[in-house]
């Protein structure tokens, strides 16, 4: 039975119980060949009717509080590697006594480790919060605290912070636009944080350049934020500037006349004939097969002990019988864009936490378009990966109408749950504008879809989770 902690389901005792396979025209699994799954909500691709990237999922035990709303958004170096991740609280007025609760729990019982895979992380909630006793934080070492420039004021909090920086506790500071100068209590402030972050994006192109000389001459460490574009984020690569953070990297580069080279104009015809064709094992088998490194990484990620198979699968095509030619066909889209060695880590992963959401919330609508909906939010991103705008990449991968419709705005059936997907990410969702079950709805699929998102590019990248 899987077993509840605060923010996440965890496995114990995975099993898969197969029986006979029966093969329908379609190439799809009958009725008949059907397992019996118990596993992580997060879990991928398990061989039953349901979606390729989300399991059985268990009804949230009585009296057990539901996962906390939360976000992780990266900050990159200039290598545009993870320097970090600022970690986000989704919170109402009035609830900051349960936020700090849920917050400590998650520290303690491992939940926020997990989610940033033992990276740097900033805490961004009130500062007024902490708590007296912050000895939960301060034991781990790589967890830190983003503070508001007003806590300067509170004399009291200050001490309190000092103390925390004494014991080695990370602070950044979110000046954004505000003067530097300030008087005495925000100069001890400055003294006592390691890094602060600009808005390069309200900020004058010099007046962002003068202060992050300024900042940086003083020995501290700064952060560009709301990079939402290309052409800042080109600016913030001349400053002194240790990483950077906005939506820049989830947005196309403009390009005048798209170019794709060798391996992404051979990713995108494989692609192709396995949208257009519609293959069955046998077929999917035989395009599969051509490829070396991509059928070499396939078989070792669905053999790995993630997916606790109950025997080895040998080739390509018994793997298509075991999953599905819906499944396989989306694992493999997965898996050819994670090998694109020159792209950013991040941005393959905003890709598949996408995947993951879009399909998880489209359970309700037929099994196709569940399977659709995985594809809609994959290639969501497929402009900036392939650094190619839309209207020259889906005529050559000829999807399905409804793939197509959702992806370019046209109101497909799948659009609502894209745009809802993406304000999540955004973190522009409240309580005004959607009920609070359907927030925490949310919030249990992106834990879902971050930790499913996490261990499919360890496993199809070769890379460790970091």
């Amino acid at each position: 039975m899987p077993t509840r902690v605060p923010g996440r389901w965890q496995l114990r005792d995975a099993e898969l119980s197969p029986s006979r396979i029966y093969w329908s025209n379609s190439g799809e699994p009958s009725a008949a060949a059907r397992f019996n799954v118990k596993r992580d909500a997060g879990s991928i691709m398990t061989p039953s009717s349901h979606s390729a990237s989300a399991a059985l999922k268990p009804p949230a035990p009585e009296g057990i509080t539901p996962p906390l709303p939360v976000l992780r958004v990266p900050l990159l170096n200039r290598e545009r590697e993870l320097f970090g991740y600022e970690i986000l609280f989704h919170r109402e007025s009035g609830d900051e006594p349960m936020l700090l609760q849920s917050v400590l729990g998650m520290i303690t019982d491992g939940a926020l480790t997990r989610l940033v895979r033992s990276n740097r992380a900033f805490l961004n909630l009130p500062a007024e919060l902490l708590p007296e006793d912050a000895d939960v934080l301060l034991h781990q070492p790589r967890l830190g605290v983003v503070l508001q420039p007003h806590v300067a004021e509170d004399a009291a909090l200050m001490k309190r912070l000092q103390s925390m920086a004494q014991r080695g506790c990370q602070f950044m500071l979110d000046v954004g636009v505000q003067d530097l100068e300030q008087g005495r209590p925000f100069e001890t402030l400055l003294h006592m944080v390691q890094l602060v972050r600009l808005d390069a994006a309200r900020l004058a192109p010099e007046l962002l350049t003068q202060r992050a000389a300024y900042l940086h001459a003083r020995g501290l460490h700064v952060v560009a934020g709301k990079v939402n574009d290309h052409s800042t984020y080109e600016r913030c690569l001349t400053l002194p500037i240790e990483a950077v953070q906005g939506r820049h990297l989830l947005v196309p580069q403009p390009v005048a006349v798209p170019v794709l080279t060798a391996n992404r104009l051979s990713m995108l015809r494989l692609m192709s004939v396995l949208h257009e064709s519609n293959p069955g094992p046998v077929e999917l088998g035989n395009i599969i097969r051509d490829d070396a490194v991509l059928s070499y990484k396939l078989l070792s990620c669905v053999n790995s002990a993630y997916f606790a198979l109950p025997r080895q699968l040998k080739s390509v095509q018994q793997a298509a019988i075991f999953f599905g030619v819906t499944r396989m066909r989306n694992w493999v889209d997965t898996m050819a864009m994670c090998s694109m060695d020159d792209r950013p880590p991040e941005l393959l992963r905003a890709a598949l936490i996408r995947a993951h959401m879009c399909e998880d919330l489209a359970k309700g609508m037929p099994q196709e378009q569940v399977e659709m909906a995985f594809t809609v939010g994959l290639f969501s991103l497929l402009d900036t990966l392939m650094c190619a705008p839309l209207d020259f990449l889906l005529p050559q991968l000829r999807l399905a109408p409804e793939i197509c419709d959702s992806l370019t705005g046209r109101n497909g059936p799948f659009t609502p749950i894209l745009q809802q997907v993406l304000a999540w990410e955004a973190n522009e969702l409240a309580s005004a504008q959607v009920p609070p079950q359907r927030i925490q709805r949310l919030a249990a699929s992106y834990l879902n879809a971050t930790q499913w998102a996490d261990q499919v590019y360890a496993s199809t990248s070769g890379k460790s989770t970091q």
